[in-house]
Formats: C-alpha cells, structure tokens, sequence
C-alpha cells in the first residue's frame, strides 16, 4: 500500500526515534508499505517519520542512482555498487573520509535541492529484517543515502545542514511546503 509522506513542518520528523524489537505490529507488512511507498515517490530512501512512524527504521536503494550513471561517472564511487536494504534500529559506530558536497533533496520537503557536505563512509551498526545483528562501512552514494535517511531517525533534516544564509534564501519555500501550497505527484500529510 502506498502511504503520504509527511510533510515539512510536521512534528514528527524532529523526533529521536525508538528502537523496535522483533515483535512490531506488522512490521513485515510496513517494509513493504515503505518500498512500495519510496518508488512510487521516486525516492532512493525513506524513513519511517516521514510516513508518520517515530521509530528507527529506513529503506534504501542506491543501486538505481549508481546503474544510472554513465561509466565515466562510476570511477567517482569506487567500490560502491549501491545496495538495497532495510536497516533497522541503526546506529552510527563511526564516520570516515573527507567531506564532499552532494546535491540532496527529501520527498518531505518537495522541490527544494540544496548542497549538503557529508563524509565519505559511514559504518552502522544495526539488524537486518530477520533482527539479526550487522556491522557494515558503507561508501560513496551509498553511505550519502544512508546518512541522509539515518538523520531522519535522529530528528533531523538535510537542511539542517546547511548555512544560516543559504537557510534564510529558502525559508519561503518551506513555510510553503508546511501551509501545504505545494503540488507533488504523490499524497503527503500536512501538520494542522
């Protein structure tokens, strides 16, 4: 089933969020919900607040973004294939590398695409759908992806990334975006 996505502005995306144990209603179910939800979107993650769940949970393809690069653009990533995966109550162990600018954009803020500075790698510890235990670094895209979905289950948004100044230049947009005056293909929940 294809869920709205919350929208900017709605208190949940600035939640901590919960771990969950293997016991979580349905949780199998809002896996699917979540994929089915992302590409429906055209998203390469997506986090459970913003379909209006505070808990650490969050989906990523990044093997569609690395297949659409042309091979020339490939050598930029090495050693990064891209993955899809599920991560489940993740934590991040440690960060690595120099940091390099992306231009990122989030389904709960539509329309907005800034540059945001992140690391190279990120190494998670986390469970997988079958609640086993994992510890893997990830690189490139990939761990780009992973950050961005993993600041999500923190409360937090690529915005918050960015400086005072760039902030102010698109504060409009975002007032926009939370009064609901914005037009996506795809259902959103808008904070009353």
């Amino acid at each position: 089933m294809i869920l709205p996505i919350v929208a900017y502005g709605h208190p949940v995306l600035r939640k901590m969020c919960e771990d969950i144990t293997p016991d979580y209603p349905q949780l199998e179910q809002l896996l699917a919900n979540m994929w089915e939800t992302m590409y429906a979107s055209n998203g390469v993650g997506l986090a459970a607040p913003q379909i209006n769940r505070p808990i650490r949970l969050f989906v990523v393809d990044s093997e569609q973004i690395i297949s659409s690069l042309e091979e020339d653009e490939k050598k930029d990533y090495p050693g990064d294939n891209g993955i899809k995966q599920a991560f489940i109550n993740a934590h991040i162990v440690s960060t690595g590398g120099e940091e390099w600018a992306y231009n990122e954009g989030c389904l709960s803020i539509p329309k907005v695409r800034e540059d945001v500075y992140r690391p190279e790698s990120v190494t998670l510890r986390y469970v997988d759908e079958k609640f086993q235990p994992q510890e893997k670094t990830f690189t490139g895209i990939t761990a780009r992806v992973i950050f961005h979905e993993y600041d999500h289950i923190d409360g937090k948004l690529f915005i918050d990334h960015l400086k005072p100044l760039k902030r102010r230049m698109i504060k409009g947009k975002l007032d926009d975006i939370s009064k609901g005056k914005i037009n996506v293909d795809y259902k959103m929940i808008f904070h009353k």
